[in-house]
């Protein structure tokens, strides 16, 4: 694992993915024809858990104060702070084994709904897994 430090929050926007897991492909394509230049941002995948349920949102970064009210989508926070990456490589043949990725990365610490587990989909042959580290007062 590596550390990443996000210095500003991140903003970006989309929807929650309701036909988990078998809908993320389709929620990013939706995404990517959504806004006219999709093949040239960054897109997020967001997992949070409420209780025994996971909720997965699909989000791309916000260009502009208000796209995402104009696409009708919600906004969502990536927190600055310090992250936990691992590095997926060639992701798109290896999507069967994010859930294990994030398994390792996270051990007894769990993503949770102020604090969710973060995919990076950087570009088509890249995708970085984070967790945001809990500051220790």
């Amino acid at each position: 694992m590596e550390k990443l430090l996000l210095n500003d929050n991140l903003s970006v926007f989309g929807f929650e993915v309701t036909a988990f897991p078998e809908g993320i492909g389709e929620a990013f394509d939706t995404l990517m024809e959504m806004v006219p230049d999709g093949v040239d941002r960054s897109f997020y995948g967001l997992s949070y858990t409420e209780g025994q349920n996971m909720r997965y949102h699909a989000a791309v970064v916000e260009n502009f104060p208000g796209e995402a009210e104009k696409y009708n989508c919600r906004r969502y926070t990536v927190q600055k702070g310090e992250y936990m990456t691992t590095p997926v490589k060639d992701w798109k043949k290896k999507t069967h084994t994010i859930k294990e990725v994030f398994g390792k990365m996270l051990k007894d610490d769990c993503p949770t709904v102020d604090r969710p587990a973060v995919e990076w989909y950087i570009n088509d042959a890249e995708m970085l897994c984070m967790i945001r580290k809990v500051a220790v007062t």
